[in-house]
């Protein structure tokens, strides 16, 4: 009999392979924020958040889907019902993260909204032994992660002293703007509010058999950083804030972490700024402390990316890579470690008024498939729903050069 991992290969085959289906019909309400695992049984899970809004409605939920083992083998793409992951009641429960460890215990991290402001996010996690059946995993654990930023009040007000010329002049002349920044210098003096707000996004990664590496970002900071554990859960470090004195770089957020083969750690972030193109940083300490940031040569609206590194060696970049908007996904490739991205190709690509895709969450699975889901909403579509694609990287590579 065929595995199910031969079975996807041979759907694909020969060459190039691409295919993708809609998790769910689309939906009036708001569906976003999506995160995928394959488990170790071989179904995919993913996750996202969904309601009538985001941090502003106490509706929001983390809800979620599956795609069995069985289903994969047989090329059967209809995803279950969508079931609950997590609800607190009455806050909003946004930005939720899977991940499965080397012991194979399901995480699922994400923050719960405690004022309706992205700055009163409060970081939760809760775990799984027992998730391959059908519904929502069966919850053994959950815990809250009590966030101390690394030098956060210093690094942070350096960056703001050290801001001159066009940017100076936009924010001393831009009255809204002007008060985020006052208003975040002020937070970065108040210990409770350099502890909330850190925001999951991306997949963390393992940079030892026992130590997780979780990206985490501030939208009142505007910044990101690192969140070690080396016990599972049991205690947390954290890194210093991912920031550049040089006031052309302010703004990077969500960060997708890759380890290099030399041991560097490298981030890839969102533009929060006013620059357009994405921002990476490296760490030479194990994701301590971060080099000054450079800009990739993509374009980045202001959306989240995610790089993973391929059982080939390859690097995949799965980004928005326009200035303009979310209307065009692409996938692309480095055969050197993201110094350059010879081959890219999009998943989604539109008119600027014809559809939003973004938010890709990426994971490589055992047959060699790279799996990618993302939020999906298309003009003349009734609502909104999260994509699945998969694909190969011959299909990347027979895009553009």
């Amino acid at each position: 009999m065929l595995t199910a991992s031969l079975v996807a290969l041979l759907f694909c085959a020969p060459g190039a392979c691409h295919q993708g289906e809609l998790i769910f019909p689309p939906q009036p309400l708001h569906n976003h924020g999506s995160s995928l695992v394959e488990t170790p049984g071989g179904a995919l899970l993913a996750v996202w958040f969904h309601g009538t809004g985001e941090r502003q409605n106490d509706d929001v939920q983390l809800m979620g889907a599956r795609l069995t083992a069985e289903q994969r083998a047989k090329g059967n793409t209809a995803w279950s019902k969508p079931f609950p992951m997590a609800d607190t009641p009455d806050l909003p429960d946004c930005n939720p993260v899977l991940f499965v460890d080397p012991r194979g215990t399901l995480w699922l991290f994400w923050v719960a909204i405690q004022d309706n402001q992205w700055g009163g996010a409060l970081l939760k996690y809760r775990t799984s032994t027992d998730f391959e059946g059908e519904g929502p995993p069966r919850w053994n654990w959950q815990d809250i992660v009590h966030t101390r930023p690394l030098n956060l009040e210093q690094r942070y007000n350096e960056m703001l002293d050290a801001i001159t010329g066009d940017l100076k002049t936009v924010i001393d002349t831009n009255e809204t703007l002007r008060k985020e920044v006052d208003a975040a210098r002020a937070a970065s003096h108040d210990k409770l509010s350099r502890r909330l707000g850190w925001m999951t996004r991306i997949h963390p990664i393992m940079t030892s058999d026992s130590r997780m590496m979780l990206g985490l970002y501030s939208d009142v900071f505007n910044c990101a950083l690192a969140a070690f554990t080396g016990d599972w859960g049991k205690t947390w470090t954290f890194s210093e804030p991912i920031l550049d004195p040089d006031a052309a770089n302010i703004g990077n957020i969500q960060p997708s972490f890759v380890v290099k083969k030399n041991g560097d750690i490298m981030a890839f972030m969102r533009d929060n700024g006013l620059l357009n193109y994405l921002p990476t940083a490296t760490s030479k300490d194990g994701g301590i402390t971060w080099s000054p940031l450079a800009r990739l040569k993509i374009r980045n609206p202001g959306s989240s990316v995610e790089c993973i590194p391929l059982k080939s060696g390859n690097w995949l970049l799965v980004c928005n890579d326009l200035a303009d908007g979310r209307h065009r996904l692409s996938a692309y490739l480095s055969p050197d470690e993201g110094a350059t991205w010879p081959w890219s190709r999009p998943l989604e690509d539109e008119p600027g008024d014809g559809g939003s895709f973004s938010y890709p969450s990426v994971t490589e699975s055992r047959d060699g498939l790279v799996h990618c889901t993302y939020s999906w909403r298309k003009r003349d579509t009734d609502g909104s729903s999260i994509k699945h694609v998969a694909f190969n990287e011959a299909w990347v590579k027979a895009g553009k050069q």
